[in-house]
């Protein structure tokens, strides 16, 4: 099992937050969806949810669109290095465009990243009044409130939003749908072929109980990662190297002809 970082965007064990800790449910009783949380929960690393700051928590979170954790990290510190030694939002709005391009530059993206950070500075400060007050609201406020009004900002989506109610905010019963949770959740059949981000994000938060969301969201993603990735899973090697394959529908793969095909077109 790896070993969870000491710095992710949960806040790592020092975070803060609280360790999601569960049990596994009977298998005769459960939706397939929570048999399948539960299982890659057993797998992967639990993190600590909450007590993050719910500013910082956003920016990472722009930073991490359209990239990779090894890329987005770098630019995640030395963005808050520059910057963060006080109020960050104040910092940023500030901030000559130039400088966070520069810091960010390893990320990806980053004349929009940029442009992006700067603009939910901005709004933070103009609607909130500051940074403490902006984390304060995202820690208190209805989340489907919060979620409603971090979707008004430019730049952030229904997976940004959710990720902030999720790893600052501490709020149970969030389930982030990236590319990987959309793929994995319609290829094992949680989920129908024709949803779309949206749709299994409902049907995940449905029949998967609120404390196990959060783990459920990054053990998923590292099950995308490790094995069952866009292109190449392992079953199309082997049925017996996925961990999972026994709970598995495998939608849009055929083990014969050694083709994988997105869920949505496996009955075309």
């Amino acid at each position: 099992m790896p070993e969870e970082p000491s710095e992710n965007i949960s806040g790592g064990p020092g975070g803060g937050g609280q360790d999601a800790i569960f049990e596994p449910a009977d298998p005769e009783t459960a939706t397939r969806a929570e048999v399948v949380v539960d299982r890659l929960g057993e797998r992967y690393w639990r993190k600590a949810y909450g007590g993050q700051g719910g500013f910082e928590c956003l920016v990472r979170t722009i930073l991490s669109q359209n990239t990779s954790d090894k890329a987005s990290q770098p630019a995640h510190d030395t963005l808050l290095e520059r910057y963060g030694r006080g109020d960050l939002a104040e910092s940023l709005a500030a901030a000559d465009r130039e400088g966070i391009i520069d810091a960010i530059r390893s990320g990806g993206l980053y004349n929009r990243k940029s442009k992006l950070i700067q603009g939910v500075a901005e709004d933070v400060l103009t609607n909130f009044g500051s940074e403490a007050d902006f984390d304060r609201y995202v820690r208190e406020e209805d989340p489907s409130t919060v979620r409603d009004r971090l979707l008004e900002m430019n730049g952030v989506g229904p997976k940004t939003a959710d990720c902030v109610l999720l790893f600052a905010g501490g709020r149970g019963g969030v389930f982030p749908v990236d590319t990987h949770v959309h793929r994995i959740a319609r290829r094992l059949g949680i989920a129908s072929v024709d949803a779309d981000h949206e749709a299994v994000r409902a049907t995940l938060e449905r029949e998967v109980p609120a404390e196990k969301c959060g783990f459920g969201h990054t053990a998923m993603i590292q099950f995308g990662r490790e094995f069952c990735t866009a292109r190449s899973p392992v079953c199309l090697d082997d049925d017996d190297e996925c961990p999972m394959a026994d709970v598995c529908e495998q939608v849009g793969i055929d083990t014969e002809r050694q083709s994988v095909v997105d869920p949505a077109a496996a009955d075309d």
